[in-house]
């Protein structure tokens, strides 16, 4: 009598066992993808929506695309036609914070979520999900970079004598019907788009309080994530700020459309700058024809008008000083940044073991401070230009204009060391009257005193 076996042969159970995990892992890397490019693409299109982009001749889907292109890392190239003999130039750098942040936050979360019931996270395990998600976050980010192209009609002319001066220029120069378009630059795109994401997973890992780590990092996790968990609250705090400062003026002081598409699109550009100003950083920035960005009328105030010399390209500082200048309102910026940096000092110490020491409270949130600013302020660089030039005769102000803002980098991380140090130990010192984790309560007699 033979006997057959209903086994399968052991060869072939691994396969089975490892196509199992592997198949999850990529659905769940496919999840936070689909997750982070949706919230982007909603809050970037609710955006263009009250900034009213949606009456754009054909172009709204391309806009919409270029905006999430900007918000990943991404570099979009402007260009422009406007005949033989004249022409246009246009440069646009700047990132979307508010889209970036809300696709940050909803991919972290979805990237960390699986890994929450887990004591222990493996290496291999980790580094599968890594790299899943960054495969599947380029190739979404190539996809959306080939729609965010388009070409718009520029109109000149207006009725005014410059106008009729320009369409008479015009019919003269074949440049009756100029053109502004825009490209994604696809190379620069996809590097930037890769750290980009790997920043995000990064911080992901940093900033969790629960997630497991591999059992190589576990060591890590008491003098790093506290503090880089209340440098998270101290932006969205920042973030939160704005956000009711913004929802009150749109309520009493008219323009809602305009002041929610700056909500939706750039709230954290101009929170975390509040941020940096507030601790004695700085920026410079110009603001030069008719157009300008969507920021506070101080802020504008101030870039518009140069740094005294009267040269065409001189930057104004932007600073505490410039701007109380034009606000004396502007000075709470600094007593608004002690009280925020101060109860971040103090979260990342109550959630740090008792044993730590308050010098090294005052390194942990120095070093998390200063690399916070390195961060962000870079993020909040703008440089937008735009000009027609006939003949190569200079730039028509009219059709014309420059916007810049850069941060001084080394001098606000240099205030953000200082400014954790101080705090850090400051808020070490609070702590001290909170039971911390690792903490034991003194024993006690019968009469409620010690032994």
């Amino acid at each position: 009598m033979v006997r057959v076996s209903s086994r399968l042969p052991t060869s072939a159970r691994p396969a089975a066992t490892s196509t199992g995990p592997l198949a999850r892992v990529g659905l769940q890397a496919l999840a936070a993808v689909v997750a982070g490019f949706v919230a982007m693409g909603v809050t970037a299109g609710l955006g263009l929506w009250a900034a009213g982009a949606a009456d754009l001749p054909g172009g709204f889907t391309a806009v919409l695309a270029a905006v999430v292109v900007m918000a990943a890392g991404g570099k979009i190239e402007l260009s422009g036609d406007a005949g033989a003999l004249a022409g246009t130039q246009a440069e646009l750098t700047a990132m979307p914070l508010t889209v970036t942040l809300v696709g940050a936050l909803v991919t972290g979360f979805c990237f960390l979520r699986p890994l929450r019931h887990h004591a222990v996270a493996g290496t291999r395990e980790l580094l599968l999900r890594a790299v899943s998600t960054v495969v599947l976050w380029l190739l979404a980010l190539a996809g959306v970079s080939a729609v965010a192209r388009h070409d718009f009609p520029l109109t000149i002319g207006g009725g005014d004598e410059q106008g009729s001066l320009m369409d008479i220029f015009g019919e003269l120069l074949d440049a009756v019907n100029p053109t502004v378009g825009f490209r994604t630059d696809v190379g620069p795109t996809l590097f930037y788009g890769l750290l980009w994401i790997l920043g995000v997973l990064v911080v992901a890992l940093l900033v969790s309080r629960r997630t497991p780590l591999p059992a190589r990092l576990v060591r890590y996790h008491e003098p790093v994530r506290p503090a880089a968990h209340a440098m998270l609250l101290l932006l969205l705090a920042y973030v939160a700020i704005g956000l009711v400062i913004g929802v009150v003026v749109a309520a009493t002081k008219g323009h809602a459309a305009e002041t929610l598409a700056v909500l939706l699109l750039g709230l954290p550009n101009v929170s975390w700058l509040a941020l940096g100003v507030g601790i004695g950083g700085s920026w410079e920035g110009r603001v030069d024809g008719p157009f300008g960005l969507p920021m506070p009328q101080i802020l504008d105030a101030v870039m518009r008008q140069g740094d005294g010399t009267g040269d065409s390209t001189d930057l104004s500082t932007i600073d505490l000083n410039t701007l109380a200048a034009q606000d004396g309102r502007a000075w709470w910026l600094l007593p608004v940044a002690a009280v925020l940096v101060l109860a971040a000092a103090f979260v990342a110490a109550v959630r740090s073991p008792a044993r730590t020491k308050l010098w090294q409270h005052a390194l942990h949130l120095a070093i998390a401070f200063a690399l916070t600013m390195l961060v962000v302020a870079p993020l909040t660089l703008v440089e937008a230009r735009f000009g027609l030039s006939v003949l190569g005769i200079g730039e028509l102000d009219s059709l014309g204009g420059e916007v810049i803002l850069r941060p001084h980098i080394w001098k606000t991380v240099g205030f953000a060391l200082l400014w954790g140090a101080f705090f850090g130990f400051l808020g070490g010192l609070l702590a001290t009257r909170v039971h911390r984790k690792g903490e034991v309560e003194p024993s006690k007699g019968p009469a409620g005193k010690g032994p």
